[in-house]
């Protein structure tokens, strides 16, 4: 893949450089083209550029894979390379950002590493209890780091912040603009963290647990939750072992749950085998969505970062319950 990718970005540069504009972004009609990676990089930025006509907005994973699937085209590597602002996670997944970046024919271009802007606010990925257990490569193991970083309120108010002070210094023009939007959907953020607060704090319970992968670590540890779960979030697993499955079931009845959740996107078959070996066995079912999935097409029907960060709040209060 990195050998392809190379060789796509050697063409880029030798054919691609009348996509370089010799306009400044925002100048003489020219959009200012924006490359986001995932869901919700796109929706911060049409939240800060709202009714604005001269910026331009991609999503790159707009086809229902996820970021830990995903393998650039030509025509991404394209956007990328001659775009004014490309905004990506910045995790393992992104590997191919690097050599997609040495080819860019916008030497002006903004690049946005999310990771690089939370520093130490990053977790790392962890192994719980009862967790299915991953091969093990040989070599020196390095840190992973959790990449579902939108999944928490609290650092979306860092990003979306960072996001707009970098979008005024390429529309200066539209500075009151995009100041007043940033403070409107920052107030939105704050009020959905609170909801949250108040949910976790006044909930029976206080563990969630997974029949699927756990991609919501900072927001389970920005409300102080337990969890457990078969899989590691970035994990390509799919099926869990039966002693995986009876240590889930067996939390299920220790912590007297009501649900066994999932993310947006499985068959449930996992999870529907835990409630199948509880005491009860008529626990919930109920899916919290990460946003790795999310296309165009939802955008069309209406979805967006905060209303799917509402329905997910639904879903934990339930859950809690």
């Amino acid at each position: 893949m990195k050998k392809y990718i190379s060789i796509i970005v050697m063409l880029v540069m030798l054919t691609g450089v009348f996509a370089a504009c010799n306009t400044a972004p925002g100048s003489s009609g020219k959009k200012i083209q924006i490359v986001t990676t995932i869901f919700p990089e796109y929706d911060w930025v049409k939240s800060i550029v709202g009714d604005s006509d001269n910026v331009e907005i991609t999503m790159l994973l707009d086809n229902g894979v996820d970021l830990h699937s995903f393998q650039p085209t030509a025509q991404d590597i394209v956007k990328v390379s001659s775009c004014d602002m490309f905004i990506y996670v910045g995790g393992e997944s992104d590997a191919w950002v690097d050599d997609v970046l040495k080819g860019a024919v916008n030497d002006k271009m903004v690049v946005l590493d999310l990771f690089d802007v939370l520093g130490e606010s990053l977790k790392e990925e962890e192994e719980v209890e009862g967790m299915e257990k991953e091969e093990e490569e040989e070599g020196e193991e390095e840190v992973e780091y959790d990449e579902h970083i939108w999944l928490s309120l609290k650092n979306a108010q860092v990003l979306v912040n960072k996001i707009a002070g970098e979008i005024i210094k390429l529309d200066p023009d539209n500075k009151s603009k995009y100041e007043a939007n940033l403070e409107s959907y920052t107030k939105k953020l704050t009020e959905l963290d609170a909801g949250y607060k108040e949910v976790a704090e006044g909930g029976r319970v206080k563990t969630l647990l997974f029949g699927d992968r756990f991609p919501f670590r900072y927001m389970t540890d920005d409300y102080g939750l337990d969890y457990y779960a078969a899989f590691k979030g970035c994990s390509a697993e799919t099926e869990a072992s039966f002693d995986t499955v009876i240590f889930l079931a067996n939390k299920v009845n220790e912590l007297d749950l009501n649900a066994v959740l999932t993310i947006e996107g499985g068959d449930k078959s996992i999870a529907k085998t835990i409630v199948d070996n509880t005491t009860d066995k008529n626990e919930q079912i109920l899916t919290l969505d990460s946003m790795q999935g999310t296309t165009s097409s939802d955008v069309a029907s209406g979805a967006t970062y905060l209303s799917v960060m509402e329905k997910n709040l639904e879903v934990l209060r339930s859950a809690l319950a």
